[in-house]
């Protein structure tokens, strides 16, 4: 290998440490990192075979999209993927934005939307419900929950 880069395992909670082997810009090999304490070199079975994440040649490279009341797949590019969530989450904060709440007596400034909620899986460590929790904030939402379990 050229290079070998520091990953973790994207299949469970566990975060075990992954030496990715690069050779002209493609994984050649992933093993467990020995340096880890979590998991001491060794990798699951599913751990194993994370390169076929990224190798297989039945990997999908493209967005699955079936359009509202439609009964067919289509592919789309990320881009426009990207851009068509980017819309959908705009449009749902401006329609469930508020400036105010309270009695007519008592108004006060909340700044928020009503129109986002996040539920985070078990999957995810502190760091990531972390970026989470602020991401989510920054849009205005407060419907923010998460089930953080290392």
């Amino acid at each position: 290998a050229d290079r070998v880069v520091k990953s973790v395992c994207p299949y469970c909670a566990v975060g075990c440490s992954q030496n990715v082997y690069v050779k002209d810009e493609k994984i050649v090999q992933i093993e467990g990192n020995p340096d880890s304490p979590i998991n001491r070199g060794r990798l699951c079975p599913k751990g194993s075979a994370s390169k076929q994440l990224v190798t297989s040649p039945s990997r999908v490279t493209t967005v699955k999209y079936r359009r509202p009341c439609g009964t067919d797949w289509e592919d789309l590019d990320l881009d426009t993927a990207m851009q068509m969530i980017a819309d959908r989450v705009l449009e749902a904060r401006r329609k469930g934005w508020q400036e105010t709440a309270g009695s007519a007596d008592d108004r006060r400034r909340v700044n928020r939307t009503m129109g986002i909620a996040s539920l985070g899986g078990a999957t995810l460590d502190n760091e990531e419900n972390y970026l989470m929790k602020k991401l989510y904030s920054a849009m205005g939402a407060i419907q923010i929950e998460n089930q953080a379990r290392i």
